[in-house]
């Protein structure tokens, strides 16, 4: 059985509420959602997904101060400003009564997209999080000098998540000579600094940018408690494949993720597609501590600690089934919008096996 498709004309109004609901043996996650016409969900039109990552997300608490914050600090350009409510929205994002504000915030050829939940608001992120927990996640951000990007970031008094900027050692034939730095934006989400030494990195991270400091996203990371797992759903529902791959420790890896002990199996994930140039999702399993606690179950969309990773479907009638192998529903089917006032007309969420939120998305502006 699957979930139903949610068609919503403009200005659709909610008729009911549902608790929960379990399909295909996955349990609907904490969502209020009205009763809706439905008919059957196509049938994939491939047996491997077409799937690419466009965006990675998060709740903000102020979007001005967010804006403000990636502008002046890290350069990056905002291309739009809307605000949606209503129905379908709240179908899409699992929370009832939500009015967002979304900001896209581009840099070089990337974007991250902000969302700041203007009603319900939802809750600060844990003051004890580490880098182990899973709900960890991060976009690493490259740049040209580290060293004078990490002087920027000093400037303007940014609170630091690794003791400092850390080179890997050369040992480390996967890694060796890369640097690295965690810090945190104002609400306590965590982003990376990095830069590429000759010869490591996409080719794109070493073309002659003499007057950038900032040139893109390179990756989103997360932590999963079981490698394997996680990248047979990545590449089975998502359709994602390894392309690189690595396992890091020693005093470099300990100060950068700012974790005693840490030894981490990191799995780099991308579109085979020839044409797909957006962020990898990079898959962090700490092999050492094993401590991390759990994405806690009662998660919202519009909780800060949220990200969503939104990938794009490349045939318009193509949304995969994504909740095989332990994912669940955060959206109450693949819902149909309005509009394209978000860059899609069709989309779904679903969190993966450790509760990682995946936007999936068809369609876009006229």
């Amino acid at each position: 059985m699957t979930r139903s498709r949610i068609p919503f004309p403009r200005r659709s109004r909610l008729l009911g509420a549902v608790v929960g609901a379990t399909l295909l043996g996955i349990t609907a996650t904490a969502l209020v959602s009205p009763r809706a016409p439905s008919v059957p969900t196509p049938a994939p039109a491939a047996a491997r997904p077409d799937l690419a990552v466009v965006t990675v997300g998060f709740t903000v608490s102020d979007m001005d101060r967010s804006v403000a914050f990636l502008t002046d600090v890290l350069d990056f350009v905002k291309t739009s400003d809307v605000e949606v409510d209503g129905a379908a929205y709240e179908h899409l994002q699992g929370v009832f009564g939500l009015r967002l504000r979304v900001c896209t915030m581009r840099l070089g050829d990337e974007q991250i997209e902000l969302t700041q939940y203007l009603a319900p608001e939802g809750r600060p992120i844990p003051i004890d999080s580490r880098s182990q927990d899973r709900w960890f996640q991060h976009v690493a951000i490259i740049t040209s000098d580290l060293d004078a990007a990490y002087a920027r970031l000093r400037r303007h008094h940014v609170r630091h998540a690794s003791s400092g900027p850390q080179r890997l050692p050369d040992w480390n034939a996967a890694a060796g000579g890369i640097k690295a730095f965690y810090f945190k934006d104002p609400d306590g989400h965590v982003l990376e600094l990095l830069e590429f030494p000759p010869g490591k990195g996409r080719a794109k991270w070493h073309e002659s940018r003499p007057s950038a400091l900032f040139l893109g996203i390179d990756h989103t990371a997360i932590v999963v408690r079981d490698t394997d797992a996680s990248r047979r759903w990545y590449h089975d529902v998502l359709g994602l494949d390894v392309v690189g791959e690595s396992e890091n420790h020693g005093t470099e890896q300990e100060h950068l993720n700012n974790v005693f002990g840490a030894r981490l199996r990191i799995t780099t994930m991308r579109s085979p597609a020839p044409d797909s140039t957006g962020p990898a999702i990079e898959l962090l399993e700490y092999l050492a501590p094993s401590d991390g606690r759990p994405y806690p179950a009662d998660s919202r969309a519009n909780d800060l600690w949220h990200w969503q990773t939104t990938l794009r479907a490349r045939a318009s009638d193509a949304l995969p089934d994504p909740t095989a192998a332990g994912a669940e529903w955060v959206s109450t089917g693949i819902v149909d919008l309005p509009d394209a006032t978000l860059g899609f007309r069709s989309g779904l969420l679903v969190r993966d096996p450790d509760g990682h939120a995946i936007r999936i998305v068809t369609g876009g502006p006229d």
